[in-house]
């Protein structure tokens, strides 16, 4: 069985177990979230789709972690000029493993 939820508006395909990075979300590590914001849940030959989401869909998640991922350097310059200029982000995110998906 699996689903596909919306977050931190993207979509991602969960199963249970499932470990994932997702947009940052208010919580500690430990706690329990959950999704409703589901799309589509398949289990087998049955498939339900919603429009836009499924009525009564529910993925269950816990927290691992709450960090920052890889940094990113954005660098500008113009040629010929003495002028340069770097800057770096690091992009919050929250890891959560899939509990349980249920209609």
């Amino acid at each position: 069985m699996y689903a596909i939820i919306e977050t931190g508006g993207k979509q991602f395909r969960v199963a249970e177990g499932d470990e994932i990075r997702v947009e940052k979300l208010a919580g500690e590590v430990g706690d329990t979230i959950e999704f409703d914001r589901v799309l589509a849940v398949m289990d087998g030959d049955d498939s339900t789709f919603g429009a836009p989401i499924v009525d009564g869909a529910l993925v269950k998640a816990t927290v691992l972690e709450q960090g920052k991922a890889d940094k990113v350097i954005i660098f500008k310059y113009l040629a010929k000029k003495d002028h340069r200029k770097k800057k770096g982000h690091r992009q919050p995110f929250t890891a959560v493993r899939i509990e349980s998906i249920s209609l």
